[in-house]
């Protein structure tokens, strides 16, 4: 689940301790790309696109699982989830630094696609792999990572940790950390016994 449903999770509730940072940043950065300053109601209509543009990535995401679940596999499906999961860091953790708020939502955008990928795909391969015995149980590890996830973010979201002006563009980033977690262990994890067998034609392999 660390790099499926968690992902989801950490973003949904990542995004609230940095408003009030990224609302600043706008109004720092806006008048050096357009020479002028921004009113109250662009800097609004910015940070709404940085929140609503993750639900679009993930739409996007969520459409795109099922074909390279089918392509790749659902283990491989899940290892390149992670990466628009570290496009999305590597964005955020350095739009402070190239004084680009443009670079946040792009961020966001690429973290929706991540999510919608990884929490669809790890409900698919978790529930294909699980033993029949364990098979419900294992399936909820799905809602256990996403409320994991969001205390985690909720988490590092305190002032006394990365919820501060001077580390926001790290809490943005954080979701690298997951996602180098999972591309280090995953490929170590068994492929789905139903995409061998159904999708594969491996018989041998499924057994």
């Amino acid at each position: 689940g660390i790099g499926g449903a968690f992902q989801y999770g950490l973003q949904v509730s990542i995004i609230n301790s940095p408003a009030e940072y990224i609302k600043s940043f706008i109004r720092e950065t806006w008048p050096k790309r357009y020479s002028s300053s921004p009113s109250e109601d662009m800097v609004t209509l910015m940070w709404s696109f940085v929140v609503s543009i993750y639900s679009i990535g993930g739409l996007l995401g969520s459409l795109s699982a099922g074909y390279l679940s089918v392509r790749f596999g659902r283990k491989r499906a899940m290892l390149s989830a992670n990466i628009p999961a570290l496009l999305s860091a590597a964005l955020m953790g350095l739009s402070r630094l190239c004084g680009s708020f443009e670079m946040i939502i792009a961020g966001r955008l690429f973290s929706g696609v991540c999510g919608g990928l990884a929490l669809n795909i790890h409900l698919m391969y978790a529930g294909e792999c699980a033993p029949r015995n364990l098979r419900g149980l294992i399936s909820l590890t799905a809602s256990t990572a996403t409320a994991v996830g969001k205390f985690v973010g909720f988490a590092l979201g305190l002032r006394e940790v990365l919820g501060v002006d001077a580390l926001w563009p790290l809490l943005m980033a954080a979701n690298a950390l997951p996602a180098l977690i999972q591309l280090l262990t995953l490929p170590f994890f068994p492929d789905s016994p139903r995409y061998l067998l159904i999708d594969k034609k491996d018989k041998e392999g499924c057994i």
